[in-house]
């Protein structure tokens, strides 16, 4: 079960990422410059653009343009944030060691599945509203992918000088809200430890 669910929320990632792409930060200098939703918007579409001119129209891509797209699909991510927020209460049960580990792993599960339809990449995207407050944002969008349209929602926080995605929702449904169920269940049930062996286990899969 938990693997079904972790492939669920891997999947959904892997749906929306062609938004995730847009990877590249938002500055300083440029929230100076203009408002924080054009800005966004402005970086948004120009990654859109730089990651299509990168696919081309069809086909596949060679092994060496697939890593510099699953280095900037998951550029955006606060893997530390959405694992935090996945963990729920138990985040402040375990080591900072711990916390560093599942981290790491939970990362490189994410990264290793996030190329498994590249084709997903080369949806059409249309920005519908940003909203932004202070160091939040929320960017709705939709994604159509063959042909099929799904509303897209993201949850920017401004950490330094880079927007980064703490959750994602699909069609009303938080990413991070599957994450928790599957990982504080299972951890309810057996401990972390157990968290940590079963995500392991899936590292090794996806890497093999």
């Amino acid at each position: 079960m938990l693997y079904q669910n972790l492939y669920t929320s891997f999947r959904q990632l892997t749906l929306v990422a062609v938004i995730l792409l847009t990877s590249g930060y938002f500055s300083q200098a440029q929230a100076q410059a203009a408002k924080p939703e054009e800005a966004i918007r402005s970086m948004l579409q120009q990654r859109d653009k730089d990651i299509k001119n990168l696919l081309g129209a069809s086909g596949a891509i060679p092994e060496a343009k697939k890593e510099q797209l699953r280095v900037v699909v998951n550029g955006l991510i606060d893997f530390d944030a959405m694992g935090e927020a996945a963990l729920g209460t138990f985040w402040t049960t375990i080591s900072a060691a711990q916390q560093k580990e599942f981290v790491r792993v939970f990362g490189e599960i994410v990264r290793h599945q996030s190329l498994a339809d590249i084709d997903v990449y080369r949806a059409r995207v249309t920005y519908d509203a940003i909203k932004a407050q202070g160091n939040s944002a929320r960017v709705t969008t939709t994604t159509t992918y063959k042909e099929v349209p799904a509303k897209v929602e993201y949850d920017l926080l401004l950490k330094g000088k880079e927007w980064r995605a703490k959750d994602i929702i699909i069609d009303d449904v938080s990413t991070v809200d599957g994450y928790s169920r599957s990982f504080q269940s299972l951890i309810r049930k057996k401990g972390f430890d157990a968290l940590m062996t079963s995500l392991n286990k899936r590292l090794e899969k996806t890497r093999a």
